[in-house]
């Protein structure tokens, strides 16, 4: 049975840990808010996500990704995805001045396969809705065939990225100065490669390291699966108009089960269990083109806020103060214009 808000946070609570670097400032680029209940998880909203970032760590600003929340019910079907960015304005206002973390940057949603005039008239609407505040689009790419991973699409279409229509979009995104974000699963990843050579002037940001499974097919698999997610990372680090944020490895699909477990993970655990991921993906590109993410409150299903912040200041222990920073805040910063 779905744990209620109550309960989900009883089962967080077994796992407290002492925060690491405390006065490190940190921008988390990428977490939800919507007012409705979504399947096992329950509304985020400021308060919500305030609880989180004041549980230790210094979280300044966050920037909201788009999940489908408050669409408009009414009007041209293009336009609608513009009352989400209205929504989160109107909590990125309540944001600021409080001596909490602030809302800084707003990624929507436009759906990239329509017509160049459709697209920007979307893009101006989001625009006007976002208060200075909209930053890029996200247009997941997520397709799993044969759906066999129990998670969500993001795409009903399995070839969205190498569709000419698409990849116009994302051209055009580029061409306006707006950031495109995705995420997919890692069988994808070769995909992705070629959409990031085709479309050189866009800065793409890919979410969550193209998500290796663990679940389905790749069950009991993870040193196959790591081998190719590194071989196509490699690939995509070519790409310099790529970026990644990392993290985002703790929902049901990464296949770590913590989310069915009695108590949610610890961060040694965590840095036990997917350290090579950060490793990895920090070597290929840099730290000027990585950024530590918490995808809260989805992680939440799995980790404490606190938790997974700790275990990425013990991945980072090692680095120069200037990487840390990149890691923490600096690409981030520069990538969303925070």
């Amino acid at each position: 049975m779905p744990m209620g808000p109550e309960e989900r946070q009883a089962w967080l609570d077994q796992v407290s840990e002492e925060i690491i670097d405390p006065g490190r400032p940190i921008v988390d680029p990428h977490h939800h808010l919507w007012p409705d209940t979504r399947g096992v998880l329950a509304p985020y909203l400021l308060n919500d996500l305030w609880r989180d970032t004041q549980s230790g760590h210094h979280v300044v600003d966050t920037v909201f990704m788009e999940c489908g929340a408050s669409y408009l019910e009414e009007g041209p079907v293009h336009l609608r995805p513009t009352g989400e960015t209205e929504f989160v304005a109107a909590q990125a206002r309540r944001s600021r001045d409080q001596g909490k973390a602030e809302i800084s940057g707003i990624i929507g949603h436009v759906d990239l396969m329509l017509d160049e005039v459709l697209i920007r008239e979307a893009l101006s609407a989001h625009e006007e809705a976002g208060e200075g505040l909209f930053r890029g689009i996200r247009h997941g790419g997520a397709h799993d065939p044969d759906k066999v991973l129990r998670w969500g699409d993001a795409t009903p279409l399995p070839d969205l990225y190498e569709r000419p229509e698409f990849r116009r979009g994302v051209r055009l995104l580029g061409s306006l100065g707006y950031t495109y974000d995705t995420w997919h699963y890692h069988f994808q990843n070769q995909a992705f490669v070629d959409l990031a050579r085709a479309v050189p002037d866009t800065l793409l940001v890919l979410d969550h390291f193209g998500s290796p499974v663990g679940v389905g097919p790749w069950a009991d698999r993870r040193d196959e699966v790591f081998e190719t997610w590194q071989r196509d990372m490699l690939a995509l680090a070519a790409c310099e108009n790529v970026v990644v944020k990392i993290g985002g490895l703790a929902m049901p699909p990464n296949g770590f089960g913590w989310h069915s477990r009695v108590t949610p993970a610890t961060s040694d655990e965590l840095v036990t269990a997917q350290r090579d991921y950060y490793d990895r993906t920090i070597e290929c590109f840099g730290p000027d083109r990585c950024m530590f993410e918490s995808n809260f409150p989805v992680d939440r299903m799995s980790i404490s806020y606190h938790v997974y912040w700790n275990a990425m200041k013990k991945i980072s222990a090692a680095f120069s103060e200037d990487d840390k920073d990149l890691l923490f805040q600096g690409t981030a910063r520069r990538v969303y214009r925070v």
